[in-house]
């Protein structure tokens, strides 16, 4: 947001209903409704059926004999959503990042253009986060902005706080873990309270971190003291867990998508969204570790 996310409010898939995380909350008619976020009573609880679908019984039908009876087929041969393709997606957009990163690493390339390539990241992040649908170019070229910012800050830490990086990479590697054994083990229950209070604290955090930018840049020093010291790691620490916070978010959109029959297109959305979500831990856990390093 930036800390690097640019997205504070996960939009979901399916965005034209309505309800947690962008799914629609409607009964579906005819199949298992409780929960499934692309119900729709409009079209008898298929939300991409248009009123003379013959195949509107089952929610899930592209069309076909067998479907209609409420059949389940293979997701890959109804263009649906699997964790496969979220992993590859996710594999690729993460790719993009890494191999960005380590050229803006080799090459040396000034903190300004690094700066500069994180204003570009930032604005592509904000277009895709607002688009209707996915976009994968759009995404990719987020992804090679946001290496580039990343290669440049991450040599920058690596001389103030030498392994710095390695250890954040690790540290983000280990939150990755731990929030997903945690979703999956149902410790973390992504509700809409909980995706409430996640929001608006994520909106309180970017508000403190604009008022600390500003007194720095106007004041001198380093603004309101939020990314020095003691405060500094509080500040920090705050910043992983809701990057955290924001992981279980992403794997409740990706386990309700697969469920309950999301475009396979979608999970392009899901790689992107995992992709801010690590890209704000790592920079979070890299500012602590340089915190106390010079401590």
């Amino acid at each position: 947001m930036r800390s690097s996310n640019p997205v504070f409010s996960r939009r979901g898939f399916s965005r034209d209903n309505s309800g947690y995380a962008g799914f629609g909350a409607g009964a579906q008619a005819g199949a298992a409704s409780q929960g499934n976020p692309y119900a729709s009573d409009q079209y008898a609880g298929n939300p991409y059926a248009q009123p003379s679908n013959p195949y509107a019984t089952n929610p899930y039908a592209q069309g076909g004999p067998d479907l209609q009876q409420g059949l389940q087929a293979p997701a890959r041969a109804t263009g649906r959503m699997t964790i496969d393709d979220v992993v590859t997606k996710t594999g690729i957009t993460l790719g993009t990042v890494i191999v960005a990163a380590g050229a803006a690493w080799a090459l040396s390339l000034p903190v300004g253009v690094g700066f500069g390539a994180a204003i570009v990241a930032m604005v592509l992040g904000l277009i895709q986060s607002f688009k209707a649908k996915p976009s994968p170019a759009l995404i990719l070229a987020y992804a090679a902005f946001e290496g580039l910012f990343l290669g440049v800050i991450s040599k920058y830490y690596n001389a103030v706080a030498y392994g710095a990086p390695m250890q954040a990479v690790l540290g983000t590697m280990a939150v990755f873990a731990g929030v997903l054994i945690a979703y999956r083990t149902r410790i973390i229950r992504v509700d809409r309270r909980f995706t409430r209070f996640v929001i608006g604290a994520s909106i309180g955090f970017l508000l403190l971190m604009v008022a600390n930018s500003l007194f720095a840049v106007f004041g001198g020093g380093d603004g309101l003291g939020f990314r020095s010291g003691g405060l500094g790691i509080a500040v920090g620490v705050v910043g992983v867990l809701l990057g955290a916070a924001y992981l279980a978010l992403d794997f409740k959109q990706i386990e309700d998508g697969v469920a309950y029959g999301a475009p396979r297109e979608e999970s392009w959305l899901a790689a992107f969204g995992l992709t801010l979500s690590l890209v704000w831990i790592y920079t979070e856990i890299l500012r602590i570790i340089a915190i106390l390093n010079n401590d």
